[in-house]
């Protein structure tokens, strides 16, 4: 998901996403550890990803907090 579409979820719609993605990351690393991961990548993409989510939060919250 790109951030453009990132951008036009809500704030609640947003956690949601994030909760999803460290569930994700979670079992990723799960499997790893258990040798059952064959694409190592995804871990990368999982953390990019839940990065990209906090990031529009934050910008959210900076935007509410300075039309206040």
């Amino acid at each position: 998901m790109n951030a453009q579409e990132l951008r036009a979820k809500s704030a609640d719609e947003l956690r949601q996403e994030l909760t999803n993605l460290k569930k994700a990351s979670f079992n990723l690393r799960f499997q790893q550890a258990t040798g059952q991961l064959e694409n190592t990548a995804g871990i990368k993409a999982a953390r990019r990803e839940a990065a990209r989510v906090k990031t529009i939060l934050n910008q959210k919250a900076a935007e509410a907090a300075s039309e206040e």
